[in-house]
């Protein structure tokens, strides 16, 4: 992969991480369910990388 396919798959996961962290903070349980999500993605991907 190509150094961009990884920044944007760090990105994907922090962003996620945000998005859970102000879910959880708001208590907004959708926003925090997505962020999750996307850090599971991001994940999957960053195996992909390996």
């Amino acid at each position: 992969m190509s150094f961009i396919d990884k920044a944007k798959n760090a990105a994907e996961d922090a962003i996620g991480k945000a998005k859970e962290v102000v879910g959880d903070a708001t208590n907004n349980k959708d926003l925090e369910a997505e962020g999750k999500k996307d850090q599971g993605s991001a994940g999957v991907k960053k195996v992909g990388e390996n």
